[in-house]
């Protein structure tokens, strides 16, 4: 009696690779000019194919997201307290911490899970330098907003823009929005370069000054200007994001092509709720998460075990809040008060597996499992 084939596991995203032969031209350019980084021309090819992507008009390249938005505080001098959401990966407010910045954590809108406009203004101290929101899973902020609070009490706009590579609203790519937007190209986002990330800049100075800023404040070989650190993208990065960057349109529609096969397939269950789009005129597909309500035969983290036991490794993003965490619970703005739709979204959260080469099959084992008894 032969046993039943036993089906891989299942995670909740898998980087999109290229043929391996495609990437060693890239390779063999790189051993033969021997730039390994330091702005290198594979460096400065992709600065310029992202800005005609995207439709933005400066970027510039770093080793990861997180350097990209340690460095954008710094860029702006970011001094004081700075508004921020607790329902993010915690790459969010640890920037601000590494800068010594205190965050404030406001609740988020029911609908979006993005930073809520109006609880933005009672937040503000004299204490308040800057508004750091996030474009949770890939849906646009209302930027409106934001930028006219912004404007009444002066103060800066960065944009944590991790999720929405290639994301548009009515008024083009959403990037181009407040003072900085940092990306991050880390394998597990939609478009990636193994690591890296980006800053998205709105003119050429403040490009010049974070271009300075990541490399240690050199302006040339004896002058240094800005005690800056080591963020600079690595040749090899940079070629890879390079070839990436041709698949990426295929990419972006296999997502949107698994999107719609659960939202078809989950839209009928009682007590799961699949997150709609906040208005975008152009999505990236990043994330897929569902909302499982008391209505559901199962409690949230029962799915969640039922899913890790059919080898289904969905993920609770974003579960504990970040401003549950030690370094941040203390502070008096991530009182469980303070943030009661956060408490509740991350109490519910499931993020399903969406990546370009899911099969559909594994798509519709997942709905099933989902909409089948609870109790098998």
């Amino acid at each position: 009696m032969t046993e039943p084939r036993k089906m891989p596991p299942i995670y909740v995203t898998q980087p999109a690779l290229p043929p391996l032969e495609e990437f060693i031209p890239y390779l063999q350019q790189i051993w033969d000019n021997k730039r390994l980084t330091n702005n290198g021309p594979f460096h400065q090819q992709l600065e310029q194919a992202l800005c005609d992507y995207l439709g933005v008009k400066h970027i510039a390249l770093f080793a990861n997201g997180t350097l990209a938005l340690v460095t954008a505080l710094q860029a702006m001098r970011i001094r004081g307290e700075v508004i921020t959401t607790p329902y993010s990966f915690v790459a969010t407010a640890h920037s601000l911490l590494w800068n010594g910045i205190k965050p404030v954590f406001v609740d988020i809108d029911p609908a979006t899970f993005n930073l809520d406009p109006d609880r933005i203004a009672a937040a503000i101290t004299a204490e308040t330098a800057a508004i750091m929101p996030v474009h949770c899973y890939g849906h646009p902020c209302d930027v409106g907003r934001i930028q006219e609070i912004a404007d009444n009490y002066g103060l800066k706009v960065i944009y944590d823009a991790a999720h929405a590579f290639g994301v548009r609203d009515h008024a083009g790519s959403v990037l181009n929005h407040g003072d900085l937007s940092v990306l991050s190209f880390h394998a597990t986002k939609v478009f990636n370069t193994f690591e890296g990330g980006a800053i998205v800049c709105p003119d050429a100075r403040s490009k010049r000054h974070i271009d300075h800023l990541k490399n240690f404040g050199f302006v040339d070989e004896v002058t240094v200007v800005a005690p800056g650190i080591n963020g600079k993208m690595s040749e090899i990065n940079a070629a890879f994001g390079l070839l990436q960057l041709k698949g990426i349109d295929g990419a972006l529609q296999k997502r949107k092509a698994i999107d719609a096969r659960y939202r078809a397939g989950l839209g009928g269950v009682k007590g799961i709720n699949c997150l709609p789009d906040a208005g975008e005129k152009v999505a990236n597909y990043a994330y897929f998460p569902i909302l499982v309500q008391p209505e559901y035969p199962l409690s949230r983290d029962a799915l969640y075990r039922k899913l890790h036991d059919n080898g289904i490794y969905a993920r609770r993003y974003f579960y504990p809040l970040i401003s549950d965490f030690p370094m941040y619970r203390g502070m008096p703005s991530a009182a469980h008060s303070n943030l009661p739709v956060a408490r509740k979204v991350a109490e519910q959260v499931i993020c399903l597996p969406i990546y370009p080469v899911l099969p559909n099959e594994h798509v519709d084992l997942i709905i099933g499992l989902i909409a089948g008894k609870a109790g098998e």
